[in-house]
């Protein structure tokens, strides 16, 4: 017989109702609670620890969860069984309030557009306009009345006057608008606005409204990333960016990576639930933007999307699985235009949604987007770009050829995995200096008592510990060294206090171990020679790529110097680095407003050749030399060798 339970989570508080035997973390989920769970719930992460202040449940035995920790009444929700009512209270390092979220795009002096360079007659302008146009474009008619010389049927007049000095071989409309287009011609005196959308070779009449209400014409650009997602809104008459959004994922619920997911996605359910919590993302973000501007929702016309393949497979609820399997093939690269209802995104009924194409089944249309925003694809510079997301991608070209990877770099640069690790919000330690007699300073998001250590901080610990010899090349902690910093915790491993517990928020020491350090190498070895060998592979060096452009929130916020010195990055001049924002971001933008940049992400797209690193020969070697700090050759690290003797 089932047992009827009150959960009450706190902050809030939200009452659920639940049943004995009931999973913690899947009442949480179904109620829309969002609880950190990078594991997908496997109960291997840690990070989905909440407080049962009152009630019971049963909870398998963890070493994720110390022993002060369970004193204080702390479980995994993900191994925590309801057996009555109950209180929980999650704890700020179990959401994800506070965080750090790129929104902005690339500078705008990459943000290529056609219409604004192109200097045209009179004649010649609303023809090349259209050629040019948004995805959604709105265009203010005054049809001429018919009479008996000019009896042809309403909606050929339509027709007619959309074609003038436009070259529109294929249109079409849907049934409702052919039904209402009779009364709503003569009601508003054949003065209509149109809004015409690009669905694939076709145009399509979305919209007839009466009168001229061709300045009010909007879309939404969207960066779908494993851990966060960002949306624009944008004007598509005069190209401005009115508004700009970002929250976490809320796939991260189900797995904080992409392999993680696509086994969700093979589930029961599990599919359906992954489209759902990112078309909630999409939808909630796109109600802010268009409230808080006071636009009307049917006024957005178009929504372009760019993602790595399995978040573009998971919005559009394509079975992902076969990403993971060798020979790593996608359902589809290229996805047509489709209507935004199809998929549950709220817009205008009628609005489209398009997808930036990908390039591989690990080299999705974030990175497409990323190489027009940056103009990689117009120049004649070699260059190389970097996405140093949970997986890592990696570009390398110019106009004439480009190449790409990517690397398993995991998601250690966002704090997963780490013992003391979180990512980059309110209590996160951000920056670390270390004195040679290892004094330590650092930085806190928002100023407070420091509760882990996000990402960046991460390169910088790494970087100091190398430069005041806290530890080996290899990675292990010198553990003669003099200093109460350095410990042996109780399964004998080396680890380094970073902050005492007197200073933190937690009343726990947060350190840095041997373990996460391995972490931390494994995740930068990937990244480096990924890179290396993708340039190495074209009979490059280094030193012949002019731009190094770094992408991505945890790019953004990277201390180039010591990323060198962590062996992250190449030790090449540094004025050759560039952080470019979310240049993802930028690229839907771009697609969005321009016809002509979709059609040039496509061909980026089909043009870029895809290197699967496991298959070089040469790989795993170059991976294996990448694994000390800064890597076993030093003379490929000579500024990093100098400073080091």
């Amino acid at each position: 017989m089932q047992i009827d339970c009150k959960v009450t989570f706190y902050p809030g508080p939200k009452i659920v109702k639940a049943s004995k035997g009931d999973n913690l973390l899947e009442v949480a989920r179904k109620a829309g609670i969002e609880i950190n769970s990078v594991c997908g719930g496997d109960g291997i992460c840690g990070k989905c620890k909440v407080v049962v202040r009152e009630g019971a449940v049963s909870a398998e035995a963890t070493v994720l969860l110390t022993r002060g920790e369970i004193q204080r009444g702390f479980v995994l929700a993900c191994k925590a069984i309801i057996n009555s009512d109950l209180e929980v209270e999650i704890p700020a390092e179990s959401t994800f309030e506070g965080a750090q979220i790129v929104i902005e795009g690339v500078e705008n002096k990459f943000a290529y557009s056609p219409i604004a360079e192109v200097d045209r007659s009179k004649e010649l302008e609303e023809k090349e306009i259209f050629i040019h146009s948004a995805l959604a474009t709105k265009l203010f008619l005054k049809l001429p009345s018919p009479d008996l010389k000019d009896n042809v049927s309403d909606l050929t007049r339509l027709y007619r006057e959309l074609r003038k000095g436009r070259s529109i071989p294929i249109m079409q409309t849907g049934l409702t608008n052919i039904k209402n287009l009779s009364a709503l011609l003569r009601s508003s005196n054949w003065d209509v606005t149109v809004t015409l959308g690009k669905r694939n070779e076709t145009t399509e009449i979305v919209q007839i409204e009466a009168g001229d209400t061709s300045k009010n014409n909007f879309g939404i650009a969207v960066d779908i990333g494993t851990t966060t997602v960002v949306a624009h809104l944008i004007d598509l008459n005069t190209q401005e960016t009115l508004g700009a959004k970002g929250t976490y994922n809320k796939q991260i619920t189900y797995g904080d990576d992409v392999i993680t997911r696509i086994v969700y996605a093979s589930e029961k359910d599990g599919l359906e639930k992954l489209n759902a919590a990112i078309v909630e993302n999409i939808n909630s973000l796109i109600a802010s933007l268009v409230t808080e501007n006071n636009i009307r929702l049917s006024d957005v016309a178009a929504v372009l999307c760019a993602g790595n393949t399995t978040m573009t497979h998971l919005l559009l609820k394509i079975d992902p699985q076969y990403i993971r399997k060798e020979p790593y093939v996608p359902t589809a690269s290229f996805v047509p235009v489709i209507r935004a209802s199809e998929v549950g995104i709220k817009i205008n009924p009628r609005g489209l949604l398009s997808c930036v194409p990908a390039v591989a089944s690990y080299v999705g249309g974030d990175m497409t987007a990323g190489v027009l925003a940056a103009g990689i694809n117009k120049s004649s510079d070699l260059s190389v770009l970097i996405d140093m997301g949970t997986n890592g991608e990696i570009v390398l070209g110019n106009k004439d050829w480009t190449v790409c990877a990517a690397c398993s770099s995991g998601p250690a640069f966002e704090g997963s995995g780490m013992k003391c690790g979180m990512r980059a919000r309110l209590g996160a330690i951000q920056t670390v200096e270390i004195s040679k007699d290892f004094d330590v300073q650092y930085a806190v998001i928002g100023n407070g008592k420091p509760h882990g250590i996000c990402g960046s901080a991460l390169i910088d610990i790494l970087a100091e510990f190398l430069k005041v010899g806290v530890v080996e090349r290899s990675g292990k902690i010198k553990r003669s060294l003099n200093t109460n910093r350095i410990r042996i915790n109780e399964d004998n491993i080396a680890e380094f206090v970073l902050v005492f517990k007197e200073e933190t928020d937690t009343n726990e020491d947060i350190v840095i171990s041997e373990t996460d350090i391995d972490n931390l190498i494994r995740a930068k070895g990937a990244i480096y020679s990924g890179t290396a060998i993708l340039v190495r592979s074209m009979g490059l060096g280094f030193n012949d790529v002019k731009h190094f452009y770094i992408s991505g929130a945890f790019g953004s916020h990277l201390n180039i110097e010591k990323a060198i010195f962590f062996g992250l990055l190449p030790d090449i001049p540094r004025e050759k680095y560039k952080f470019i924002g979310n240049s993802s971001i930028a690229g839907a933008r771009m697609c969005l407003l321009s016809m002509e940049n979709y059609e040039e992400a496509s061909e980026i797209a089909q043009k870029m050749t895809s290197f699967e690193l496991s298959s070089v020969p040469q790989y795993m070697d170059e991976y294996m030399s990448a694994l000390f700090l800064p890597h076993t050759d030093l003379s490929l690290f000579p500024t990093v060798s100098a400073a080091l003797k």
